[in-house]
């Protein structure tokens, strides 16, 4: 494994939710990256933000990583889960919270936009 590799299975396992994202939850750089971190600040979820754009070496190396060819991507537990549409998807039916609730990840509210 890359040392890239390792650093980005370290930044996953650091944290229950993990989300790469193009700049910072205070200020997102793109609307994608603002979506997923407005959906996550309204469920209360408490999550590890990456800004790509400070380390071009993780921006490249999460692609290769996930096989996923855009940012954002959310992590919940380890585990890929997407990027902007998919989390937008799954908060708009509730299956993110269930997702959360399964997983035993802290949230202050419920999931349905």
């Amino acid at each position: 494994m890359t040392n890239v590799n390792n650093r980005i299975k370290s930044e996953i396992e650091s944290s229950d939710v993990v989300l790469f994202m193009k700049g910072t939850p205070q200020a997102p750089q793109c609307g994608f990256s603002m979506q997923v971190v407005q959906i996550l600040n309204h469920l209360g979820v408490p999550y590890k933000a990456i800004n790509v754009l400070a380390d071009g070496e993780i921006r490249e190396g999460i692609k290769a990583f996930s096989n996923w060819p855009t940012i954002p991507q959310l992590y919940v537990k380890n585990e890929f889960i997407g990027g902007c549409d998919i989390t937008r998807e799954m908060f708009q039916s509730g299956e993110l919270t269930a997702l959360l609730d399964k997983e035993g990840v802290p949230h202050t509210q419920a999931g349905k936009a």
